[in-house]
């Protein structure tokens, strides 16, 4: 069964921390939504998770003589932060792209796409 990625590249982290318990929760329904809806058609969540603030991340790039050149948090140049993601199956694309539709009530931006056969 073809294998997806379902990532949410576009929420907002300080939207996320300011937001209440009910916000939170109202975030969570809609996932769990759309679990609820891709098992209707056929399609699996397969794993995922929501991922910590930016903050805590490291950015290893190539530096000066390709040597590693690690920093603290993402690229300065992104303005958009990966929250989450969600691996999923699906034999029918479309099928799971109308299941994902349900997210952008919680998740501004929603973006599927395919994993390559390794």
């Amino acid at each position: 069964m073809p294998e997806y990625v379902v990532m949410f590249p576009a929420d907002s982290e300080a939207e996320w921390e300011a937001g209440t318990e009910a916000d939170h929760q109202a975030t969570f329904d809609t996932d769990q939504e759309f679990v609820q809806l891709l098992a209707a058609r056929g399609g699996a969540v397969t794993g995922g998770a929501g991922l910590a603030h930016s903050r805590g991340a490291r950015t290893i790039k190539r530096g000066p003589n390709s040597r590693p050149l690690i920093t603290e948090g993402p690229f300065a140049e992104t303005v958009e932060q990966l929250s989450g993601f969600f691996m999923v199956t699906c034999d029918d694309y479309d099928a799971l792209v109308e299941a994902a539709e349900v997210l952008v009530r919680s998740h501004p931006v929603v973006e599927i796409r395919p994993v390559e056969d390794s």
